[in-house]
């Protein structure tokens, strides 16, 4: 994929291109008091829909538990969230629009209630959530044109990630260079035509990987990119049965594999069933690989844009305009009160 020819035309591959200069130039202020509360309470809570809560509020916890952060984490859409007791977290819910009905009306109860940790993440100056909030971020990298969010995910995902390293006593602003290079070169190299292929023929396209919102991120945006059908498979639930229903012109597309598992899923699923298998890892695996650079614990972000680029090579396949879905909406429900 690149910003030129065939691409050009699609707000959804601009938006995604501008995505490497957002990450270098991040610079998160004024979080003090997010900070504070956090450590105050020792919890926290994310809430949001779809694109808003998945790979920001998954990755944010995948990678503050795998460094032993003595916080508690949970994260749940706004309308479940209703029917728990938040008295004791701190709740950040995030709403590109600031206009999502659920998290509004979730904010709205715990402010009614006397929550006075409340934060709001937006794209937007004064909306209706922040009005809601005991303090609101707003997003710098601007409005999305395409109605997949792209550019926006990640800058989310930064905000989060960097208050929980300022909560640690440290700080990922010396990584975001390597990081937006990174992201770069997974949005620009090119994917061999023989895998957009399988994909774009491939009844359903199921994403596997770990709980850290990034199968699952790009499980929604291939709905939305290429009108396919598609599933999350999490952990190594691919082998757990469902291999039952899946068929030989499916495919699977492995994010970041758990290594030991590879042979088991080449056994069930390429053997058992005859279907294709791809992998995007940072090293060769057994299956063909769409290579990317590790960067470490900011390495989803990297899958997460390979993971774009493929989608956008599918979706231009098969002739789709990737920027207007005819169902979904830019806001999935919006508040008019």
């Amino acid at each position: 994929m690149n910003a030129g020819g065939k691409y050009s035309r699609f707000a959804l591959v601009k938006e995604m291109m501008e995505t490497s200069d957002i990450i270098r130039n991040f610079k998160l202020e004024n979080a003090d008091s997010a900070v504070a509360a956090i450590k105050d309470c020792g919890r926290l809570f994310f809430t949001g829909e779809g694109s808003s809560r998945i790979f920001p509020a998954k990755n944010a916890m995948c990678c503050a538990m795998a460094n032993g952060m003595k916080v508690n984490f949970a994260t749940e859409g706004s309308r479940q969230a209703s029917e728990y007791d938040l008295s004791g977290f701190a709740v950040f819910g995030a709403s590109n629009s600031g206009q999502t009905k659920e998290v509004i009306c979730l904010f709205d109860a715990l402010k009614k209630a006397g929550h006075d940790k409340l934060f709001a993440l937006t794209a937007h100056e004064n909306t209706t959530l922040e009005s809601f909030s005991n303090q609101g971020f707003v997003l710098s990298c601007g409005n999305e044109e395409a109605v997949a969010a792209t550019k926006s995910v990640e800058e989310q995902a930064l905000v989060y990630q960097q208050i929980l390293a300022m909560i640690d006593g440290k700080d990922i602003s010396a990584e975001l260079t390597k990081l937006g290079d990174a992201v770069e070169a997974a949005l620009t190299m090119e994917i061999d035509p023989a895998i957009t292929d399988a994909i774009a023929k491939a009844g359903t396209i199921h994403f596997a990987g770990r709980n850290d919102g990034v199968a699952e991120e790009l499980t929604l945006k291939t709905n939305e990119i290429t009108r396919k059908k598609s599933d999350y498979l999490e952990g190594t639930y691919a082998v757990h049965g469902i291999e039952e229903v899946m068929n030989a012109d499916d495919v699977v597309i492995l994010i970041d594999p758990f290594g030991v598992e590879l042979e088991k899923i080449k056994e069930t699923l390429v053997d058992g069933v005859g279907m294709k298998v791809f992998s995007v890892s940072d090293s060769d695996t057994i299956f063909p690989t769409i290579k990317i650079q590790s960067v470490g614990q900011l390495s989803n972000y990297v899958y997460l844009a390979a993971g774009w680029n493929i989608l956008v090579e599918v979706g231009i396949s098969l002739g789709i305009d990737l920027d207007k879905p005819t169902r979904a909406r830019k806001v999935g429900n919006e508040f008019n009160g």
